[in-house]
């Protein structure tokens, strides 16, 4: 792909310090909107539900028909002796973040409007509007920031609009292929022919012998050199500020590992029954949860999240249930 100007070849923006040349992305640090503090959720008064024997074989009759090798007949004249439910919390937070980093960019400049310093002073990277997308859908947007852009000449060819040809090294012609062969064949003919004492005319009957196809270089075509790759022939740059802005939804999970038989990939196909959603700008620890685990867990992801995001994203908005 097109070379990277080298460090040093743009100057700094206001706003933008950090940048050294090329295009690697820098993150761009923002402060955190909100605030931890030592505050817990309340849960609602939990009623879980029970599981008749109607409910249970409804639920087996379903498994047995999605195996079309399984018979019916045994689920539907089950006899129950002990029916012993097990209920199984699982614990989800989502943390919807939004993280912007830049990285000059540069196209060819063809007489395109340029957007530059003159026309007023570069926004902050988190001052640059942007329309934000539906709540908890990753999305990555591009933004080319307003008042960055500026010509100069292009890096490679330096403003001459085309390099050197790299087959033929500027020659137009490159080395017959024939003749590059001929010339182990000839150190072996020598010898033969010191030993015989004849000689013969070895040069090569496609170049006579100067080493020199008669067909032009393929890849430049005999001129010797190739249009720029990098600015196509335009010699100079439109070099600019592209802000890359990443909303992101971070999912995790928790669930008790209480039964051990019962994987917790199988959980993954299970909706189960949502009894508290606690959605905020940031969502606080639970508290007062039967299951101490969940508590616990609670707590250590709300922080995780915390620490992870709170110093180069923006946290839009968390929920946990």
């Amino acid at each position: 792909g097109p070379s990277a100007p080298p460090p040093g070849w743009l100057d700094d923006i206001h706003g933008y310090q950090g940048h050294k040349g090329g295009r690697e992305s820098l993150v761009l640090f923002c402060s955190l909107l909100g605030f931890f503090s030592a505050t817990f959720s309340n849960l609602p008064l939990l009623l879980v539900p029970t599981i008749s024997e109607d409910v249970a074989r409804d639920a087996l009759l379903k498994f047995v028909e999605s195996k079309w090798r399984y018979s019916s007949k045994p689920a539907r004249n089950l006899t129950f002796k002990e029916l012993n439910p097990i209920t199984v919390y699982r614990y989800r937070l989502e943390t919807y973040t939004e993280t912007r980093t830049s990285a000059w960019q540069f196209e060819p400049y063809n007489g395109q409007v340029v957007d530059g310093p003159q026309y007023g002073m570069s926004p902050p990277p988190w001052d640059v509007p942007v329309t934000l997308p539906q709540r908890y859908t990753d999305v990555v947007e591009n933004i080319r920031v307003p008042h960055t852009s500026f010509v100069k000449t292009c890096h490679k060819c330096h403003g001459c609009g085309r390099t050197r040809c790299i087959s033929c090294f500027g020659r137009g012609q490159v080395r017959c292929i024939s003749s590059y062969i001929l010339d182990i064949y000839i150190l072996y003919m020598r010898q033969q022919e010191r030993q015989s004492g004849k000689f013969h005319d070895s040069r090569c009957t496609f170049c006579h012998g100067n080493g020199r196809s008669r067909n032009k270089c393929h890849f430049c075509h005999g001129h010797g050199y190739k249009t720029c790759s990098v600015c196509h022939g335009s010699q100079n740059l439109m070099h600019f500020i592209l802000l890359t802005v990443t909303w992101k939804n971070n999912v995790e999970e928790f669930i008790p590992d209480r039964q051990p038989d019962f994987p917790d990939k199988k959980f993954e196909k299970v909706t189960g029954d949502p009894f508290f959603i606690d959605q905020n700008l940031l969502v606080y620890p639970i508290q007062g949860f039967p299951d101490q685990e969940i508590c616990d867990a609670s707590t250590r992801l709300i922080n995780g999240h915390l620490n992870r995001f709170s110093s180069t994203s923006r946290i839009l908005q968390q929920v946990q249930m």
